[in-house]
């Protein structure tokens, strides 16, 4: 089953210095249709206007994954953790049992990231936060897991949950695969490009929810980057 969710069907609301549509119910947004998908929880697109952010607030047992689609995000909170993430690299937040934390775009230029919450598999655990860069190269043409709750994954961030994230990017014409299992589900967005997804076509930060499909098979209708959530 492959479900097209159009971006301009999305809930949402500006506030000036943010503007956010969300996949999923969040925040005054309520869709009792999509409050989740599997263990996927949030999957905002947020717009963030240059030398504002989210001031200082706190989190609990919950994975927040932030993957930066364009400009930069820069994360403090209160275990010390400072840092910079980039345009198409990731940073993870495992909130755990508490952390307090603060995201601000620093740059002259609007940044856009999808923020993406999925639900733990350990609860009350130490809080955790980590970044890593991700050149797009490394993923021409395939897809590559940013993150992920498997062990065996040691060169992705650890996420502790029943879930991974990949990313890949295509140039027009090229196709890739990605090996679900009839027993996971997908939720997937192209940050940029058209794509189609086992026949289905979406644009750009259209949301794309997938279930029961052994193998997703894809076709970039544009230059496109595309980026997957797998859950349990």
């Amino acid at each position: 089953m492959i479900e097209l969710r159009p971006f301009e069907l999305l809930g949402g609301a500006n506030h000036g210095w943010l503007n956010a549509r969300h996949h999923f119910s969040f925040a005054e947004y309520y869709d009792p249709k999509r409050m989740d998908w599997g263990q996927l929880r949030v999957w905002n697109d947020d717009e963030i206007a240059p030398n504002t952010g989210f001031p200082r607030h706190p989190h609990r047992d919950m994975e927040i994954i932030t993957y930066v689609r364009e400009g930069a995000i820069t994360h403090q909170d209160n275990l010390g953790n400072e840092g910079r993430t980039e345009a198409g690299d990731v940073q993870v937040m495992s909130a755990g049992n508490g952390i307090v934390h603060s995201e601000y775009n620093m740059e002259s230029e609007t940044t856009k990231i999808f923020q993406i919450w999925i639900q733990p598999t350990e609860f009350n655990a130490p809080p955790a936060w980590g970044a890593k860069p991700f050149p797009k190269g490394e993923r021409a043409g395939a897809f590559v897991t940013l993150a992920s709750g498997d062990p065996a994954n040691s060169e992705a961030l650890h996420i502790r949950a029943d879930a991974r994230l990949s990313a890949a990017t295509l140039k027009a014409g090229q196709q890739a695969e990605y090996r679900l299992g009839d027993k996971r589900k997908a939720y997937l967005v192209a940050a940029s490009g058209v794509i189609t997804v086992n026949g289905v076509q979406a644009k750009a930060r259209d949301g794309i929810a997938v279930s029961h499909e052994e193998v997703l098979y894809f076709s970039a209708m544009e230059d496109s980057e595309i980026i997957l959530v797998d859950v349990a």
